[in-house]
């Protein structure tokens, strides 16, 4: 390889002799002006060719190769090229909308689908911040709330008669996907069903109450044959009855949003709740409140009352006789928790998951026997999100379960106060 001192003789050389030759031009011509630029061009065309010449020494040469190796290379080009093509032909043609981001919400590129949903635009909004871009809307609060969980059934920006989940996730090196499906046809599903049963319930209720009203007007001792029939044709046009009014009930608070708060001061509802299950238990169980939280809830009493009573009229129902049945109202590091503990059956782990879901049944007979319409769990989780809470459940075969309402301090009153 040349060394330093040789490259810069051989510079110096060129420059002396692009200066030589140019003054011999000039003389021939007469003119030294002539003469000075032309020795100028010479001198940098002979440099450019000296340079490039020593660059071609010092970089390392790249083995020749074979007419087989170069087909091979370009067939192993084009079949990438072509697959890079498919996959984004195909990224492009996806029904849900896909944005790649990169670390700082800047739009790197997005298929046809985030056009119609978001309202993204070539090329005008490649390069563009996404949250800027949303505007307003529910889903750039979303992105500037972090996006760590998904977020369900908004409005699309960019069709506002349709609906949206929408995930974010993480996408190579500092990158990210946004995902957003369209879920109106399932919305409008999911309304359909919603209105069906309201109507159907509404219908239901009136004739109901007139067979179940005949149904007390006939007494049984005038036809003794025929008493256990009249029994059981009351008890069960009683339970169709509950069954219309937990339908109702369910409806209603499917389609509210917020309630109404109140204070609901929980020493006279435990009160309440506690004779309620004496009631229904006609002595069969020890029943017992524990009260620690010195707290009081913000939000709707009869909703409350009848999200609370449930999980005590449940647990009355599947204990069997002389277990015991404990109502706690304590304090949490979160907030409060409302629990009912019970030594019934226990319910096995596999069916936790959808103990909520309307209708779902652990046992139908037992169900059945115990006068339950399955609608009570739904009920219960409609009224926990509708103030912000969750329920947490807890069971072990045989030896019973944990029903526990999670409040957040935002919905606590210390009573007679209106301070949280």
């Amino acid at each position: 390889m040349p060394q330093p001192f040789d490259r810069t003789w051989k510079l110096t050389a060129a420059a002396a002799a692009g200066l030589l030759l140019g003054a011999l031009l000039g003389w021939l011509a007469g003119d030294l002006a002539t003469g000075l630029a032309v020795a100028g061009v010479v001198e940098t065309v002979l440099l450019l060719s000296l340079i490039r010449h020593e660059t071609r020494h010092m970089m390392p040469q790249t083995p020749p190769i074979s007419p087989l190796q170069h087909d091979r290379f370009m067939t192993r080009s084009r079949r990438i090229a072509s697959s890079l093509r498919d996959l984004r032909s195909a990224a492009g043609s996806l029904p849900d909308a896909v944005v790649l981001l990169d670390n700082e919400q800047h739009v790197r590129w997005f298929n046809h689908a985030a056009e119609d949903l978001l309202g993204l635009r070539r090329p005008q909004d490649r390069g563009a911040i996404l949250e800027e871009r949303l505007g307003t809307t529910e889903l750039a609060g979303w992105l500037r709330d972090g996006a760590h969980e998904p977020l369900n059934d908004v409005v699309a920006p960019g069709h506002p008669n349709r609906h949206i989940n929408v995930t974010l996730l993480p996408f190579g090196r500092r990158q990210r996907l946004l995902l957003a499906r369209d879920i109106s046809h399932l919305t409008r599903l999911e309304q359909i069903r919603r209105d069906f049963v309201a109507n159907v319930s509404h219908e239901l209720r009136t004739p109901l109450t007139v067979i179940h009203g005949y149904l007390e007007l006939i007494d049984p001792e005038d036809i003794p044959e025929l008493a256990p029939v009249i029994g059981e044709m009351r008890a069960q046009s009683k339970r169709m009855g509950q069954i219309v009014e937990d339908l109702l009930t369910l409806s209603r608070l499917e389609t509210q949003d917020h309630v109404t708060d109140e204070r609901v001061p929980m020493t006279p509802l435990l009160a309440t709740i506690r004779k309620e299950a004496e009631a229904l238990s006609q002595g069969r169980h020890h029943i017992a409140v524990e009260s620690t939280a010195d707290a009081d809830l913000l939000g709707s009493p009869k909703d409350l009352h009848s999200a609370l009573s449930n999980l005590v009229s449940n647990a009355v129902r599947y204990t069997p006789t002389g277990g015991s049945i404990v109502i706690r109202w304590r304090r949490t590091p979160e907030g409060a928790a409302y629990s009912v503990t019970d030594t019934g059956f226990g319910i096995p782990a596999t069916h936790l998951a959808r103990l909520t879901e309307r209708f779902y049944r652990v046992s139908s007979s037992r169900s059945r026997d115990s006068g339950g319409t399955g609608l009570g769990l739904s009920i219960v989780k409609h009224v926990l999100n509708l103030h912000q809470a969750r329920l947490d459940i807890q069971s072990e075969t045989g030896k019973g379960s944990t029903f526990t309402c999670l409040f957040g301090h935002e919905r606590l009153l210390k009573p007679g106060t209106d301070e949280v």
